[in-house]
């Protein structure tokens, strides 16, 4: 690529709202295509902006939630500290902290540069066309590839979420070698609310990036118990996160006031295999849980 790349991705001619709703075949083309421009592009933009950017680093996290992390890294004994931080307040589903409200807004910053930086930018539109969200993973097509943003996500699903997900569901190991992810932005009158559903993912982690003060309306996430026909609606405070496996049925509701942003990432097996809940499975030590997969990205995208 050129050295022009950023201004040929941002002067590129993008495919329309109605052709990505109707899946056209042109819309994946125009993404395979011009997929080695857009991460030109993006690593453009952000050297350009590097004195504007701050760093996705270590800080994001929440104190006791990092200092837990770094420690199980270290000793796997220690992982009972990182357990002790998850509340589950639903059957199957746990809340704790996971960013620290007073740095999210670096990540914010971040977020709201990259919506500026006029390159194209596929939006989740497999489960709605969301226009304040973004693809995540390099796996799918038109993502956030910009290296800064890759390092912080890398980092994000294999130091943090993979062996959290082992340690809170140990039948999801060895369906979580592949990672998914994407952001939304939920806004009053455009994209307001997702039915109810399951996840094609074993684990699934869901961060509110809402600021300190920056509060909405309605928006909570439902969950469903298919066993005792409970129903729970469930909000979360400013950089905490809700974790569960994707077979458990939620929906999000309207949001009336506000706006709410999230990350929603995914981990599942090659080619998309997910755990099966009632299967039983070994047990594994702690050693094994705070391990990296040697399986690669395989290229599997669920949309």
């Amino acid at each position: 690529m050129t050295s022009n790349s950023l201004s040929a991705a941002r002067s590129i001619e993008r495919p329309t709202r109605e052709s990505m709703l109707q899946r056209s075949p042109s819309v994946q083309q125009f993404w395979l295509q011009n997929q080695d421009l857009f991460q030109d592009a993006w690593k453009q933009w952000e050297e350009s902006e590097s004195d504007k950017l701050n760093s996705l680093d270590s800080s994001l996290y929440d104190a006791a939630l990092r200092t837990a992390v770094e420690q199980a890294w270290k000793d796997p004994g220690n992982e009972s500290d990182v357990k002790a931080l998850w509340k589950e307040v639903f059957p199957g589903v746990y809340e704790a902290q996971f960013f620290n409200p007073v740095q999210l807004a670096t990540l914010r910053d971040y977020l709201n540069a990259v919506a500026d930086a006029d390159i194209p930018l596929r939006p989740p539109y497999g489960i709605s066309l969301n226009r304040g969200g973004a693809m995540l993973d390099s796996r799918s097509e038109g993502y956030l590839a910009a290296p800064g943003f890759q390092a912080f996500y890398k980092t994000l699903m294999n130091t943090y979420m993979r062996p959290i997900s082992r340690l809170l569901f140990p039948d999801v190991t060895g369906y979580d070698s592949q990672t998914f992810g994407f952001s939304i932005q939920w806004q009053p009158d455009t994209d307001t609310s997702l039915r109810a559903h399951t996840d094609a993912s074993s684990v699934t982690l869901n961060i509110n990036l809402n600021l300190p003060g920056e509060d909405f309306a309605g928006s909570g996430v439902r969950f469903f118990d298919n066993q005792t026909r409970q129903i729970s609606e469930l909000t979360f405070a400013p950089g905490t996160a809700l974790i569960h496996h994707g077979s458990v049925p939620h929906e999000s509701m309207p949001i009336t006031e506000g706006e709410r942003s999230n990350l929603v990432l995914w981990l599942y097996g090659e080619g998309g295999q997910v755990a099966r809940g009632g299967i039983k499975t070994q047990p594994i030590d702690a050693n094994q849980r705070w391990t990296l997969p040697d399986i690669k990205n395989d290229g599997f995208a669920p949309f």
